[in-house]
């Protein structure tokens, strides 16, 4: 029960985001602050030093990963926008920095969720997949996607 309002809870949060653009500058700025580098988030969660809110983050990022399959600067974005999680940059970068996603992974169930769903062409799920008031995956993760469409 517990799962199924945290689900609720987050689809509420994100609805209606991806079209402010109000929030396309901030996007721009987060995309180029994103890190690529990765540690272990065990590691990360057990360090006592690591404050709360970088923790919590980091939490509230798995969970964008993994239940609904978001983009690095989507889950960025989520995790510090003002009608989102609101958390402060620094703890948003530090949760995308220790978050162990495949964002390939990700991109593909997207994609096949908007062919499946929607009957979107790939065409227009390449679109949808890499657009700034889309899901705002990489180039490369949506052409992963679109590769693996069918497979």
């Amino acid at each position: 029960m517990l799962a199924i309002i945290v689900v609720a809870i987050i689809a509420s949060s994100m609805g209606g985001d991806s079209d402010d653009n109000s929030s396309n500058g901030s996007s721009q700025a987060a995309d180029s602050s994103i890190s690529n580098d990765s540690e272990s988030s065990s590691e990360s969660e057990s360090d006592s030093s690591v404050p709360t809110e970088y923790k919590s983050a980091l939490n509230k990022a798995k969970s964008y990963s993994s239940m609904m399959n978001m983009s690095k600067a989507g889950i960025y974005d989520q995790l510090t926008a003002d009608a989102g999680e609101q958390f402060s940059a620094v703890a948003a970068q530090y949760a995308i920095d220790n978050l162990d996603a495949d964002y390939n992974k990700n991109a593909l169930k997207k994609a096949k969720s908007y062919q499946d769903d929607m009957s979107m062409s790939p065409d227009a799920i390449q679109e949808q997949l890499t657009s700034d008031a889309g899901e705002k995956f990489t180039p490369e993760e949506a052409a992963y996607a679109i590769q693996h469409l069918n497979d």
